[in-house]
């Protein structure tokens, strides 16, 4: 891939951490294609940012998970990165969650960007480049959020060991372990009560760094393993 040709799927583009993923890479002169699940905050951030292709989608439809970068590919002419920012949160003692709401979790923190990944690793070509955003929840589980963790952590395993098997492709699989942020994400859980977390960090700075900074620095020196990308 040369310098001026870094061509990216940005899948979660309507959540805050995909939207500023989206914002900056732009701003670094990369070609991207949006991907999320609302799809009227999608399409004006896809003519925000001057026209750039989107598609709509549902963590429940792994089918089209799977076709995220073959689309994707399509519509830039090619596909050197891609970069998934889906998730939500859920609280409660293990005991008490209830089983739709578990799988909800499972299914949008664990399987479909893992589904996401999987077809991106038929397309992207020697130097090419997932960043996948798990959470520090993988590394400090707490009290209260043994699903929501459990599905961060099954996501980080399976990058893990992905990462590994397609190393001699010259593919790189990033892990972003993002602290907790100032979005409101955890504000908004699809089960319980949102516990106390403090202050969070800033999003715009967090997400160049841990998660825009691998996508760049993927394409400019493809040889270069990745693995585990954690606030510091």
């Amino acid at each position: 891939m040369g310098e001026t040709s870094l061509r990216v799927l940005v899948v979660g583009a309507s959540g805050a951490v995909g939207g500023a993923a989206a914002r900056q890479l732009a701003g670094h002169g990369a070609e991207i294609a949006l991907a999320g699940r609302n799809m009227s905050r999608l399409e004006e951030r896809a003519q925000e940012l001057g026209g750039r292709p989107w598609r709509a989608f549902d963590a429940y439809d792994l089918d089209r998970c799977a076709g995220m970068a073959g689309w994707a590919c399509k519509a830039l002419g090619g596909l050197g990165a891609v970069v998934v920012a889906v998730g939500v949160a859920g609280f409660g003692p293990a005991s008490e969650v209830p089983i739709p709401a578990s799988e909800h979790l499972f299914t949008v923190n664990a399987l479909a960007p893992i589904t996401v990944v999987r077809g991106a690793l038929e397309i992207l070509p020697p130097g090419g480049a997932a960043v996948v955003v798990t959470g520090e929840v993988v590394d400090r589980p707490a009290l209260g959020m043994a699903d929501y963790a459990a599905a961060k952590a099954a996501l980080a395993t399976w990058l893990g060991i992905a990462g590994r098997e397609v190393r001699r492709r010259r593919v790189t699989l990033t892990d972003a372990r993002l602290p907790h942020l100032n979005t409101g994400f955890a504000n908004r859980p699809v089960v319980g009560d949102t516990p106390s977390l403090g202050p969070g960090a800033d999003p715009e700075e967090v997400v160049a760094r841990l998660v825009v900074a691998p996508v760049l620095a993927a394409h400019r020196t493809p040889l270069e393993p990745r693995g585990t990308v954690r606030a510091r």
